[in-house]
């Protein structure tokens, strides 16, 4: 439910400040047009999908199923900011093709659940998920692109990605030692969008977009073989506001 309502005040603030944009749009809106294609900036949030929905050997399930070793703590706290830019190309009045690059990082700490050291503290890690999406869309504009503009869009991203668990582990015999075990490399997968843009001043929009993505990084026990999973879950929605300019 937190995450459910956290996801909709995101989603509430991207539309109000798409709204508030639009204001000041109508007497402006013929030099908007006039412009087929654009540069494009966004920043937001995205949301990582929930433990029961991800992927098979995905590594954070993994470490959270392990027995008396699994770590705690909250598959939700993943998700995060991300920001991005894009290049809108328009084709005839009602398709645009985009190829945009984005960022998220997040690093959430974890304690073992049911083990601590001697003297009662815990024992700490930092578990780091990064991922940089290439993606290249293709949007279909039903009313064209005069005035306020809605679309929908699909295409495929190539997922740079990197995971990283840092800290205090326990090994053979119930040994503590610090290290480090980190995985990174490429996946691809498709991307499936919608949104909304409002004109604003003279070559300007603003707007909302929400955005799902799928992709699956594997071979992480291949680069350590401590990991726990072999798997990790890139897929999610991004909830977003946008910023273009025409030309």
């Amino acid at each position: 439910m937190m995450k459910l309502r956290r996801v909709v005040q995101v989603a509430a603030a991207i539309a109000a400040f798409a709204i508030a944009g639009a204001v000041p749009a109508q007497a402006q809106v013929r030099r908007v047009e006039s412009g087929r294609n654009a540069i494009g900036f966004n920043f937001g949030y995205f949301s990582v999908r929930d433990i029961d929905s991800r992927v098979d050997d995905d590594v954070l399930v993994q470490d959270l199923t392990q027995g008396a070793y699994s770590l705690a703590f909250d598959v939700d706290d993943f998700s995060g900011a991300t920001f991005g830019g894009e290049w809108v190309v328009g084709i005839g009045e009602y398709l645009e093709a985009g190829f945009g690059a984005s960022f998220y990082q997040k690093t959430v700490p974890s304690i073992y659940a049911q083990k601590i050291r001697d003297d009662g503290s815990e024992i700490a890690q930092d578990l780091k998920l990064r991922i940089v999406p290439l993606t290249a869309t293709v949007r279909f504009l039903p009313i064209g692109r005069r005035g306020v503009t809605p679309y929908v869009g699909a295409g495929f991203g190539a997922f740079n990605w990197h995971y990283s668990e840092v800290g205090e582990f326990i090994f053979q015999n119930d040994v503590t030692d610090n290290d480090r075990f980190v995985a990174d490399g490429w996946a691809a997968g498709p991307v499936v969008l919608g949104g909304i843009r409002f004109p604003v001043g003279d070559v300007w929009t603003v707007g909302g977009e929400i955005r799902w993505q799928k992709a699956v990084g594997e071979g992480l026990m291949e680069q350590n073989e401590f990991f726990l999973g072999d798997k990790v879950d890139l897929g999610g929605w991004n909830y977003n506001f946008t910023v273009h300019l025409r030309f």
